[in-house]
């Protein structure tokens, strides 16, 4: 079997391309320019020499078919795309651009070579918006509330379309929030713990924040990829939540942070509100019970275990 990945570079793409490795694939990697990007998720996993890597840039369409017709995968893992919510306020027509015509172009390329590939498409549970404390599945409404939201729920939506339209094998993963060690040092988490560790080293710094009260469904990105994997594996095409089922606040995760460094987090952290976002979701959760049903996949690592595993990760780099 080969498996192209599209976003190898990223968190989930790095932890794909291990997975899939490990169960015998041969696996291509795709990045806008392979020959400058560092590859730094690859490198910690002692992956790079393992992955063949690309160039491909989604939203040119020449570009994405000239890749698939010299991989000639059995599998796309579509992880491409701008990926930050917030930076999506600031970079609302790349957001877009990368998210939805990306996808688009991927859809489109699949269906004009005509042959039997499976496409994974990396959905996201911000589509869903604020939830009012109701778990979402697969048969919740959409109600985006950021840029970043509207380009992926445009990008899911498409995938529906062109699996009703012409038959793809072609999927959705609806993953709430999923964190690790390869996560990006602007992403929130990871700010937090990096942030603790040095103040724990002595940095003297104050750790600033949104707002502290939102509340989402953590679960851990190693888990995650598995669920990818395995909605390929299915007879007949479908989308599906991924998500822990369990959903603390912000609040909660930064006071778990600084317990595991002996520290009081009250002491050390403030609610900045330069740091709010235009619009958030105040509270987020998943029901995955179709993924167990029908993937056998389930979350065994929470919130808890997750900062343990993030902080001394950050201890020892």
């Amino acid at each position: 079997m080969r498996a192209l990945i599209c976003g190898v570079g990223g968190q989930d793409g790095a932890y794909l391309a291990r997975l899939l490795l490990d169960k015998g694939y041969e696996v291509w990697g795709t990045s806008r320019d392979a020959q400058m990007t560092e590859f730094r998720n690859l490198k910690a996993l002692q992956l790079t020499q393992r992955v063949t890597l690309c160039s491909m840039a989604p939203t040119d369409f020449r570009s994405v078919l000239t890749v698939l017709t010299r991989c000639e995968p059995d599998e796309v893992y579509f992880l491409s795309g701008q990926s930050s919510v917030g930076l999506s306020f600031e970079q609302p027509v790349e957001t877009l651009e990368s998210i939805s015509v990306g996808t688009l172009n991927m859809l489109e390329a699949i269906r004009f070579l005509g042959k039997k590939v499976r496409l994974y498409h990396a959905s996201s549970s911000e589509c869903f918006g604020d939830l009012s404390q109701k778990s979402a599945n697969e048969t919740t409404p959409f109600h985006p509330r950021s840029p970043y939201a509207v380009a992926k729920a445009s990008a899911h939506w498409m995938v529906a379309n062109y699996r009703e339209a012409y038959g793809l094998f072609a999927c959705s993963g609806i993953l709430f929030n999923h964190e690790s060690p390869l996560r990006p040092a602007r992403f929130v988490t990871r700010k937090i713990v990096d942030s603790a560790v040095r103040i724990a080293n002595g940095s003297g710094e104050k750790l600033a924040l949104g707002r502290l009260n939102i509340v989402r469904d953590w679960g851990w990105a190693p888990e995650y990829v598995d669920a990818m994997w395995r909605m390929l594996q299915l007879d007949r095409p479908a989308d599906f939540v991924i998500a822990t089922g369990v959903s603390v606040s912000l609040e909660e995760f930064v006071r778990e942070v600084f317990l595991g460094v002996d520290l009081d987090w009250r002491e050390h952290v403030v609610s900045d509100p330069k740091l709010f976002r235009p619009s958030d979701i105040d509270w987020s959760q998943g029901d995955a019970s179709q993924a167990k049903a029908c993937l056998g996949w389930e979350a065994h690592t929470k919130m808890p275990e997750l900062v343990k595993l993030m902080v001394k990760a950050a201890r020892n780099p």
